[in-house]
């Protein structure tokens, strides 16, 4: 007879080697993947990419930068280069690589391969927004021409990728921008935040946890050495300038006014009443459409109805159907007008 320990033993064993190799994204499984699909084309197009992308910021890409893109040694990515001003695609020379008219066209392409993407994991699918870049790295090396266009029809032809960057028309046109880093405002200003830079994609999910997100507009309050202080919301915040560099934003009028401070759904202790004044624009995707869709609008009327046991998440009533929400999900919608049981409960004995 098995000894039931040994089976489990073995069981748990098999079950941890499962996880070593299949773990999303962290598995041996998905490193292999990983380096299967970095076939030359592959190289090709992020170096190609790359070159583009410095030249969008005013820089000229080197040898180095390249290899630290692409993940290459400098030797193998002068050989990238090689091949492709070969292509007609760079030129070189004493003032560094160039992209030519065509390099420029095909980048252009992979640009807006890479936005539609995220654009279509923010509205239709769960994948978190930390996500979104490296899984539409992976795609804009997979998708013909006619894909992206059947892509981009099914999504409406948006202009916007989520992270507020503009995607190429078909023929590579890009609107004029004119916005700037939230490290270069003045003391006083109210911004409006334009554009999240995704990478590196630690500063990126920083920013997303402490309540940045595009179409947040604030008032920069100061600085104090090399951080910049911004009243967001409720709460005043504080970014060094590396973290403000990844903040697109564009100046508002002086009459303006910021965002905030908010009271939010997750506040109401149960049989407390509000009305709602909106979604958070960080609340994105499917996540937000799933509140759009019960009715989480402005003007709707929600009332706490009671916790669970654990205390999240609660139910509440909205617009006739009890609805439970996560504490993370009720801290994106925003309320006002917010009435406690115990008021109302005084004003029904009162009548």
């Amino acid at each position: 007879m098995v000894d039931p320990r040994l089976a489990l033993s073995v069981f748990a064993l098999l079950v941890g080697a499962m996880l070593v190799v299949f773990w999303p994204r962290r598995g041996l499984w998905a490193r292999v993947a990983r380096v299967l699909r970095l076939t030359e084309r592959v190289r090709l197009e992020d170096a190609l990419k790359h070159v583009y992308t410095w030249e969008q910021e005013g820089r000229t890409s080197t040898l180095e930068s390249l290899a630290g893109r692409v993940e290459v040694s400098t030797s193998h990515a002068a050989r990238l280069l090689v091949r492709l001003a070969e292509l007609g695609l760079v030129q070189t020379g004493e003032d560094g690589t160039r992209l030519t008219s065509e390099g420029r066209d095909s980048a252009l392409r992979l640009v807006r391969t890479h936005r539609l993407w995220e654009r279509y994991l923010a509205d239709r699918t769960g994948v978190p927004a930390g996500e979104w870049h490296d899984e539409a790295e992976r795609m804009e090396h997979s998708l013909s021409a006619q894909q992206v266009e059947a892509l981009s029809s099914r999504l409406g032809h948006p202009q916007w990728d989520p992270h507020g960057d503009p995607i190429p028309t078909p023929g590579g046109q890009l609107p004029d921008l004119h916005a700037l880093s939230l490290a270069g405002v003045e003391e006083g200003a109210v911004v409006e935040v334009v554009h999240l830079e995704d990478e590196p994609r630690e500063i990126f999910d920083a920013l997303l946890s402490r309540g940045f997100a595009l179409g947040a507009s604030f008032r920069v309050l100061g600085r104090e050495g090399h951080r910049v202080r911004v009243a967001l919301a409720d709460r005043e915040v504080a970014l060094d300038n590396v973290e403000a560099r990844n903040v697109t934003v564009r100046v508002l009028p002086e009459d303006h006014k910021a965002e905030g401070p908010f009271e939010t759904l997750d506040a109401l202790n149960p049989g407390d009443l509000c009305t709602v004044i909106g979604v958070s624009p960080a609340s994105q995707g499917q996540e937000r459409r799933r509140l759009l869709d019960l009715g989480v609008v402005p003007g709707t009327e929600i009332e706490a109805a009671f916790r669970s046991a654990g205390g999240d998440p609660m139910a509440y009533s909205i617009r006739g159907a009890l609805i439970a929400l996560r504490r993370s999900q009720a801290r994106s919608i925003r309320v006002t007008d917010i009435v406690p049981a115990n008021s109302r409960s005084r004003s029904a004995t009162g009548s």
